[in-house]
Formats: structure tokens, sequence, C-alpha cells
């Protein structure tokens, strides 16, 4: 009640902006996704369904380099998620702020999920797919494939390899905004300015340590 209206849409923009841009920069790094139990990008489910026989089989090298190059797409197209959520911040009305404010641990998560998804559905997609060709996913995937089709109760082996990255990336993203969201409101190291300090003053939780 002391803060006005101005204080609260103020420091909700700099807490996204300080969330947003370490999340970026975390996710667009070298294994931002695959050194991250949380994020990375797992086999999809028809190949996981035959993993083990794959193994078996000597295949241990074309699945992990396939797992590794959708991470690696998924990796190269997080720092267009930036100038999206630059936008979302700028959009920000009071009422917005308010809710954000007052609302639970993921709540500015959320008003970015409902302000960008589908935008960043439409952006990540054609990255996913110059950086599958790229990184090699498509290779190590058919090779893949190719094999699975010999096994006699493999079904629906075929997978949309860019919605799935795209999907998955972006589904990554969140979970890892949502992180730093929750670092801001309830560990005071997290406010790097005065008016974050002053918008979340106090704890309402236990402090978040993830990096």
């Amino acid at each position: 009640s002391s803060l006005s209206q101005n204080e609260i849409v103020n420091g909700l923009k700099e807490a996204l902006e300080v969330g947003t841009s370490k999340t970026v920069q975390a996710l667009s790094k070298t294994d931002g996704y695959y050194k991250n139990p949380k994020l990375k990008i797992p086999l999809p489910e028809s190949v996981k369904k035959v993993e083990s026989i794959l193994r078996a089989t000597g295949f241990d090298s074309q699945l992990n380099a396939f797992e590794l190059s959708m991470n690696r797409a998924a990796e190269k197209a997080a720092p267009e998620a930036g100038a999206l959520f630059v936008d979302a911040i700028k959009d920000m009305t009071f009422s917005d702020a308010d809710k954000i404010l007052n609302g639970p641990d993921n709540a500015a998560t959320e008003y970015f999920q409902n302000k960008t998804t589908d935008k960043l559905q439409t952006l990540f997609k054609p990255i996913v797919q110059q950086s599958i060709d790229k990184v090699g996913v498509t290779q190590y995937y058919k090779s893949i494939s190719e094999k699975v089709q010999t096994i006699p109760f493999a079904d629906d082996y075929v997978v949309d390899l860019d919605s799935y990255v795209t999907e998955k990336s972006i589904d990554g993203l969140f979970i890892r905004l949502a992180e730093e969201e929750s670092k801001i409101r309830n560990n005071p190291a997290a406010r790097v300015t005065d008016l974050l300090q002053k918008v979340f003053p106090t704890p309402v939780g236990p402090a978040n340590n993830i990096e």
C-alpha cells in the first residue's frame, strides 16, 4: 500500500528484465539445456520405448549424439526469446503488475507464457529447423529410425523433429524463467536494485539458490 503505481510497475519491469536476461543468457550457453536435468531435451517417447534394444545392439553413440544435437539446437534458438520478452515487459500495465506482485511465485512466468508462447513458437521453429540441420539432428535420427524400423513391435517411430525440439525448447525456457522469478521473490540476494528491494521487501518462502 505504500508503493505508488509507478513504483509497482517499474519494479516489476526491473524484476522481469533481470529474470528474462539471466534466463536467456543461461540457456544460450553451451550445455544450457543439455547439462540441466530439468531442461534437458530427452529422446522422443517413440525412441525411448526401444532405447534399451537400440543400446544393446550397439547404438549407444548414435542415441547420445542424437540427444545432444537436439539440445544444441535449443541452445542456438534461445537468444531469440530476448526481444519477445522485452516487448512483453513494455506492454505491462498496472493491472498486470498488481496481479503479478500479489500472485504465486510463477505469476510473472505465467504472464510471459500468455503473452509470448504463440510468438515464440512462430519465431523458434524456423531457427530450430536451421539449427537441426547444422548440428546434425536429422542425420542422427535417420540412422536411428532406420534401425527402429527393423524392430518388429516398434510402433509410430516417426517424429516431427522441428515441432518436438521447438516445444521442448520453449518448455525449458519457462521452467528456467520460473526459477529466476522465484529467486527474486524469495532470495534477497537476487534483488539487485534498490527498487527491487522495495517492491519485494521480505522473503515469502525458502530461498532458491539455483545458479
